[in-house]
């Protein structure tokens, strides 16, 4: 079983408007609520692929009522720690005809000391029931910076992979924690750096770096110029086809999810990596946040091209 930490959960709402106008009421044509945050979204799609997961982070009020109820009907296990008081957040998305997007993300609940205790004491004893975790994500107000890097180091000392998807000074701390896996996409890594990655040498640069600094398999994403890994010393780069995106939101998830699934699985770097890309690509073809159809992800593995480049 993989454990999935999603600390900051929020009630995802799309609106699809035909335009969005300045200072003036504006009618949406549909309207669409379902559980999200980043590690729910990788969760979604290991259950898709058949995996067994749990997952837990901070849920209060109404918003986290619908949040475990909708969890249940996706077939996702769940056991969060309840909040005493306050309201799980809601992520506002705006999307248009022109195919623009704009979001409104709101910061998430306060965390007292007590709940935070009693996370800590829930993910100790989930290391010992799951083989690996995956942490989603940012983190609700009064967490500590450097939560990452306490849960990784407790992951080690019970010897489970963590895999960490989380950017800015979350990153940073964690880092120093050695988690197995990350996933910064290019402007993430020059954040955290203070270095710009403006060539291919400079992106394979920052992969020798993290993989000195302990990180198993660091992943960058540069968007449309594809991911660049490295794992046992090598650096690899993976060709995506191009497609016809619908719906792009999610897909470093679902890369997320396609690459736990794989370690899991044993597959080799170079099968992990198509997997996890074809899980990318599979939900851009799709209107729902973080959804493969798993024939399409079966189909896009055949032709993804994974290559190493030092």
């Amino acid at each position: 079983m993989i454990l999935v930490l999603n600390m900051n959960a929020s009630v995802d709402k799309k609106y699809v408007l035909d335009k969005l106008p300045n200072d003036t009421a504006v009618r949406a044509a549909s309207v669409q609520n379902t559980p999200g945050g980043k590690g729910i979204h990788a969760a979604n799609i290991m259950t898709i692929l058949g995996e067994n997961c749990v997952v837990t982070g901070f849920v209060g009020g109404y918003n986290g009522d619908f949040i475990v109820e909708s969890l249940k009907k996706y077939g996702i296990k769940s056991d969060f720690v309840r909040l005493p008081s306050g309201e799980t957040r809601c992520c506002l998305a705006f999307m248009t005809a022109d195919g623009a997007q704009s979001e409104v993300l709101e910061p998430g609940p306060s965390v007292p000391v007590a709940s935070l205790q009693e996370f800590y004491d829930k993910f100790d004893m989930y290391l010992d029931k799951v083989t690996a975790v995956a942490a989603s994500g940012s983190v609700p107000q009064n967490v500590p910076t450097d939560v990452y890097a306490k849960l990784i180091a407790m992951a080690r000392a019970k010897d489970k992979k963590f895999f960490l998807d989380t950017s800015g000074v979350l990153l940073q701390e964690a880092i120093k924690a050695k988690p197995y896996f990350i996933k910064p996409n290019r402007d993430e890594v020059e954040a955290i750096t203070g270095r710009k990655m403006e060539t291919k040498k400079d992106v394979i640069q920052e992969i020798k770096q993290f993989m000195q600094q302990g990180i198993k398999i660091p992943v960058i994403s540069l968007g449309a110029d594809g991911v660049f890994a490295g794992y046992e010393g090598k650096i690899y780069k993976v060709t995506v086809m191009k497609i016809k995106a619908v719906n792009a939101v999610g897909s470093g998830d679902s890369f997320v999810g396609g690459m736990v699934t794989a370690c899991e699985r044993g597959l080799s770097i170079e099968e992990s990596l198509k997997l996890a890309s074809a899980c990318g690509t599979a939900n851009a073809m799709e209107d729902e946040i973080a959804v493969v159809k798993t024939d399409v992800v079966a189909d896009l593995v055949k032709k993804i091209i994974v290559e190493i480049v030092a």
